[in-house]
């Protein structure tokens, strides 16, 4: 689950940066629109995306033995784009972005820039969702510090509940922290 979230995260603030450069670079107007945008856009991302590359893939191997390696790299450029597009489309459709300019403002360039952008992220994901993920085991810890004081403050039954937090009991918790002490 924590990978879920963090990968969701970082995605979700890469998106604000994309849509922030597509509302820059086009004459589409992003707005404030730009927080329910890349949530949509993430969402998009995280579940349409991989389904429609799939199906184009599968559909473009049928013919993969007759292309030479420029064509399959072609094949594949395009892929990413109609799949760029189709998020796009959608990420539109569902929030308040409002297209201005010509079709190949609106239509073309978007998809583009988010195909340039989906290359960026998988270069930088790996770092992006470190720093979520620490930034996330931070809270974590804080937040169970916060509960496990104020559990072992009060009841039985909250100490019970710290117990199956870490699956130590309380003289088991007290010989680790002697053993650390010597």
């Amino acid at each position: 689950m924590k990978s879920w979230i963090v990968r969701f995260a970082s995605l979700y603030v890469f998106n604000v940066v994309v849509l922030l450069v597509i509302g820059l670079l086009t004459p589409a107007h992003v707005g404030w629109a730009v927080i329910w945008a890349a949530l949509v856009m993430a969402l998009a991302e995280l579940v349409v995306r991989p389904l429609v590359t799939k199906a184009f893939q599968s559909a473009a191997a049928k013919s993969a033995g007759e292309r030479t390696k420029t064509g399959e790299w072609l094949v594949q450029a395009v892929i990413v784009l109609l799949v760029a597009a189709i998020v796009w489309l959608i990420t539109v459709l569902l929030s308040g972005v409002d297209l201005g300019g010509s079709w190949f403002w609106a239509f073309v360039l978007p998809p583009v820039i988010i195909t340039i952008g989906w290359f960026v992220y998988a270069r930088v994901s790996g770092r992006l969702e470190k720093t979520a993920g620490d930034l996330y085991d931070r809270a974590d810890a804080s937040l169970s510090a916060r509960s496990g004081a104020d559990a072992a403050a009060t009841t039985p039954a909250a100490a019970g509940r710290q117990e199956l937090n870490d699956g130590l009991t309380p003289e088991q918790r007290k010989m680790l922290d002697d053993l650390g002490k010597s």
